[in-house]
C-alpha cells in the first residue's frame, strides 16, 4: 500500500500516551479486547469513541463478549513499536500493551493482517461554488485553462493524489500540506475542513475515509468524487485488522468475527460516508 495511506493509518510519536482504562477485578487477558488506537484521529478514532474504528472495535467486543480497552498513542512513526509490539512490564504479567489495530493496509509488513474488511479509494473533494459541473475526476481535464490555472489544490508529498495531479498537469496549482507532523494535536482532516471553510483551498485528493469526513462535515459546500485507479497508479486499497505476526489464533478469531459481522461493519462504514470499492478481497498481499 502507498506510503501516504500508511502514514494516515499507521504511525506514532515516541511519547507514550498510555492506557485508557484499567482492567476490572476478575477480568483476564482472554476477557479483554485490547485495541491500539490514536486518541485524536478523526474520522478513524478518538478518545470520545466517535471514529468509525471505535465503532468497529465496540462491535467486535460485543460479538466476543469481551471488555473493550484502549492503548492510546498517536499514529505516527513508531506506532506499532510502542503499542502492538510493546511488552508489558514484568510486574504486570505477560503480554503486550494491546493486541489489535483496527485499521492497517492488507499485507502490511509490520503486522499480521486479517482478511480485508473494506476497500476504499482516494477521492477528490472540491468546492461546489467553483467546480459544480464535475461528474468524474477526469472532468477536471476539460475545464477552461483560465479556471484550471487558478485552482488552489491541497497536495501531500508522496501521496497517490499528488501523482495523479502530476499526470493531469495540475502540480503547479498544488499547495503543499504535511500528512504527518510532530504535533499529535494536528489532524489532517480537521486542517482541510478548516481551510475549505475559510476559502483557502478549492480541491484536494485524499484517502476515502478522510474524503467522506470532509464532505459530511460541510455537505452544503463540498462534493466528493471517488477516483479510479489508472495504469501505473493504484488509488484503491484494501484494509484489514492488524495483529502481531505470530498471533495466528487471534488472527483466526478476528477473521471469523469479520465474516459474521460483514453487514454490520459495512453499515458503519456507510454511515461515515466512506467511498467503498467492490470486491473487498485484496490484491495487496496475503490475508
Amino acid at each position: 500500500m502507498s506510503g501516504h495511506v500508511k502514514n494516515t493509518l499507521i504511525s506514532g510519536l515516541v511519547v507514550l500516551v498510555g492506557l485508557s482504562s484499567l482492567s476490572l477485578p476478575g477480568e483476564t487477558a482472554e476477557s479483554i479486547l485490547k485495541v491500539c488506537a490514536d486518541p485524536n484521529n478523526p474520522p478513524f478514532s478518538d478518545k470520545n469513541g466517535q471514529g468509525f474504528e471505535n465503532r468497529i472495535a465496540e462491535l467486535l467486543a460485543a460479538d466476543s463478549g469481551k471488555t473493550l480497552e484502549y492503548t492510546w498513542f498517536p499514529q505516527r512513526i513508531g506506532f506499532i513499536r510502542n503499542t502492538l509490539k510493546f511488552p508489558l512490564p514484568k510486574s504486570q504479567g505477560k503480554g503486550y500493551k494491546c493486541d489489535v489495530v483496527i485499521g492497517v493496509p492488507t499485507g502490511y509488513e509490520l503486522t499480521g493482517t486479517t482478511r480485508a474488511y473494506y476497500r476504499s479509494t482516494y477521492a477528490m473533494v472540491y468546492r461546489k461554488d467553483r467546480l459544480n459541473d464535475l461528474q468524474s475526476a477526469t472532468d477536471i481535464d476539460k475545464l477552461p485553462d483560465g479556471l484550471r490555472q487558478t485552482l488552489r489544490i491541497a497536495m501531500f508529498d508522496g501521496a497517490p493524489g499528488t501523482s495523479w495531479l502530476m499526470k493531469h498537469q495540475l502540480i503547479r496549482q498544488g499547495i503543499p500540506y504535511q500528512s504527518m507532523t510532530g504535533d499529535a494535536e494536528i489532524n489532517t482532516a480537521r486542517i482541510l475542513e478548516r481551510d475549505f471553510r475559510e476559502d483557502r483551498i478549492d480541491l484536494t485528493i485524499v484517502w476515502g475515509p478522510i474524503a467522506g469526513y470532509l464532505q459530511s462535515r460541510q455537505p452544503e459546500l463540498l462534493n466528493l468524487l471517488p477516483m479510479q485507479s489508472e495504469p501505473g497508479l493504484q488509488l484503491d486499497f484494501a484494509i484489514s485488522m492488524g495483529v502481531r505476526i505470530p498471533d495466528k489464533q487471534r488472527k483466526q478469531e478476528l477473521n471469523e468475527q469479520i465474516a459474521r459481522n460483514t453487514d454490520k461493519i459495512r453499515s458503519i462504514l456507510v454511515q461515515y460516508q466512506i467511498p467503498l470499492v467492490e470486491p473487498v478481497a485484496s490484491r495487496d498481499g496475503k490475508q
